[in-house]
């Protein structure tokens, strides 16, 4: 599917759908718990699904009673090695976090996906089942890639050191296999990154009665099982990643719109992309009480600088962004940085590499097709970064800024949800005439089922191309 995006104003009210990384969790603790567990507000993307295909290999059984409601009857204490090939499709969520469980279970396991997720590592997987006492090793010789081979049980060993910065996703992974574990798994990280979302997986075992132990700093995690896990309700909150989208898109044009039912609860690395944009002028006004977020851009913000994105309030009128901890957010971020006058630094940005794609790659590649001025690298401790040196459509006074370059194009999304719906977002702020044709747009399903059906209620405008051009 292609997707054409140009100029338009947004108004109206979005609500985003429910987490991806809150609903796997949630699918996977329920599975491994004993009797029936409720889920509300799952997210229904390709990820999650996937999920919901891979937790009754383990012997979980699970009713869609409502687009609202899963039941997850759990397999308990009569959870298995899986029945078949554990196909995650292209979530590497369910890769990470799943395989780690199945080194529990006493035999062989097989884990593959699609293409995307068949070029994704599993080094640093197979390094850490084995420290755990199971055996791992990739199928195809010489390959650090799926196809996963598992054979377990994982037992008698209780210490996993890892480095911690390719991805938090596999730490989660053996946060979840210690439930399956005799006495205390103990994890001691040397580089964690993307540490919020150890957080949500040490809030979230601990709703399912284990005891988590986390240091300040990541670097020692320690899960004791809980004598009986137990089935628990599960309330999915909203999708910052998904929040980031209308948000951007929104600051970028001549528009009102309010999000609604987001998550305040600090449990998503994602939600810092408002303080980010804040700090650039963004007009963003949050109401915790009422769960939304109202944003306004251009003519339609009540700050001074009517909506004009600028760095230049900075030190060194440079901004620096860690993205280490929520690396999802590039994507919007980086459109963001485009309009915004002067020069937006991702820095420790080396897990963007290891995404769905080389999102630092994919986005300089296409964002440059479009006019935007962007340089990668890796900085002096060898960690790599995206800078990006945008310009607003403004100068300071009001008046059009003869530097602004920014055009339309044809980009590519790699298949890559976050890309794809980031360079959709892009359209809206382009000069009038301008358009963004996004090839393979319908990868944004992965996170954000309907994602163009909903856009296109705030006003989005955006068409889908029957012919590739």
């Amino acid at each position: 599917m292609r997707i054409s995006s140009c100029s338009h104003r947004l108004s109206g009210s979005i609500t985003v759908p429910g987490s991806k990384s809150h609903t796997i969790r949630a699918l996977i603790l329920s599975a491994l718990a004993e009797g029936t567990s409720q889920i509300f507000n799952p997210l229904s993307s390709a990820d999650c699904l996937s999920a919901a295909r891979a937790v009754p290999l383990i012997g979980a059984k699970i009713e869609f009673t409502s687009p609202q409601k899963w039941l997850v009857s759990g397999a308990g204490k009569n959870a298995h090695l899986p029945s078949d090939v554990v196909n995650v499709g292209n979530s590497g969520s369910l890769l990470y976090f799943l395989s780690p469980v199945c080194a529990t279970f006493e035999g062989w396991s097989v884990f593959t996906g699609d293409q995307s997720i068949r070029q994704r590592p599993v080094f640093h997987v197979v390094d850490a089942i084995r420290q755990m006492g199971a055996k791992a090793e990739c199928a195809i010789p010489q390959s650090e890639n799926c196809p996963l081979l598992i054979k377990g049980p994982a037992e008698g060993k209780n210490i996993v050191r890892t480095e911690g910065s390719i991805s938090s996703q596999y730490i989660t992974g053996m946060m979840l296999a210690a439930l399956r574990m005799k006495g205390t798994l103990c994890i001691e990280l040397s580089d964690p990154k993307e540490t919020p979302y150890l957080t949500m997986t040490k809030i979230w075992l601990e709703s399912f009665g284990a005891k988590v132990e986390m240091s300040d700093d990541f670097k020692r995690i320690s899960v004791t099982p809980p004598i009986e896990l137990l089935a628990h309700d599960c309330v999915i909150p909203s999708d910052w990643e998904g929040v980031a989208f209308p948000l951007v898109a929104a600051i970028l044009t001549d528009s009102e719109i309010t999000i609604e039912n987001v998550d305040f609860s600090g449990s998503q690395g994602d939600e810092k992309i408002v303080g980010v944009l804040k700090s650039l002028g963004a007009d963003i006004e949050e109401n915790k009480s009422l769960s939304s977020l109202t944003v306004r851009g251009g003519k339609f913000s009540r700050l001074k600088n009517r909506g004009r994105l600028s760095t230049e309030k900075i030190p060194e009128k440079i901004l620096r962004v860690p993205i280490s901890d929520f690396p999802d957010a590039i994507c919007a971020l980086a459109v963001a940085a485009c309009f915004t006058e002067g020069k937006v630094v991702f820095e420790d940005a080396s897990v963007c590499r290891r995404k769905e794609t080389d999102r630092i790659k994919v986005l300089k590649n296409e964002l440059q097709k479009l006019g935007a001025d962007l340089e990668d690298g890796v900085d002096e401790r060898g960690r790599d970064f995206l800078s990006v040196r945008g310009n607003s459509p403004l100068d300071a006074d009001g008046s059009p800024n003869v530097k602004f370059k920014l055009h339309g194009g044809t980009v590519e999304s790699y298949d890559d949800h976050r890309v794809a719906m980031a360079l959709a977002c892009m359209g809206l702020a382009l000069p009038p005439r301008e358009k963004i044709i996004v090839n393979d747009a319908e990868c944004a399903a992965v996170s954000f089922p309907n994602f163009y059906d909903e856009m296109n209620k705030l006003g989005c405008g955006f068409e889908e191309c029957h012919a590739r051009i």
